[in-house]
């Protein structure tokens, strides 16, 4: 079954699991990805994406079709770190190796703010406030475009360019004062 996401999420909300499989080989890596950011470590962020994908099962029905199937599942997964996430201290950026990764389709932009963990460039985005890592965690990580961004995050797209630019230029100004080239 190679439908669109859309027929997938209609398969899904009819009860086949066969679809929701198919969804989560297409979406899984970058989900994984946007979620480690969040969390800090691939195990967590693995927990939550199971959550995810358990309440996409359970909610599948109530897709409206207002935004893309891959914007509601970054929006649902959001939420699911969120939930499990409050009340814990900032992550603490990955201080080792990059794990062996189940899913090789991963983007560039995910391979580059993966093996920068402990980096003083990783370290930069970690000190970031969270409204701007989240914005650079679904642009760079997940690698969705600003609309997405902004239906993700319910904010106007000139908000997500604003929190862009603004953590782009706090990323910058740190690796300057470290004296690292950017």
């Amino acid at each position: 079954m190679a439908g669109s996401d859309d027929d997938l999420l209609r398969s899904v909300a009819a009860g086949d699991a066969t679809a929701l499989a198919r969804l989560y080989e297409r979406h899984s890596g970058a989900l994984v990805g946007y979620l480690q950011r969040l969390a800090g470590d691939r195990m967590t962020a693995e927990e939550i994406l199971q959550d995810t994908m358990l309440a996409v099962w359970r909610s599948a029905g109530a897709f409206e079709g207002r935004a893309k199937v891959t914007t509601w599942l970054f929006g649902i997964a959001r939420r699911q770190a969120h939930n499990r996430l409050r009340g814990r201290s900032a992550p603490e950026p990955a201080r080792t190796e990059l794990p062996d990764r189940a899913d090789h389709s991963a983007g560039p932009e995910e391979l580059a703010i993966a093996a920068a963990g402990g980096t003083p460039v990783a370290a930069a985005i970690d000190r970031l406030p969270a409204h701007h890592r989240d914005v650079i965690a679904l642009v760079f990580v997940a690698g969705l475009p600003l609309a997405d961004v902004a239906d993700v995050l319910a904010i106007p797209v000139g908000t997500v360019k604003s929190r862009l630019y603004h953590a782009r230029a706090a990323v910058a100004a740190a690796l300057a004062a470290q004296e690292v080239p950017e």
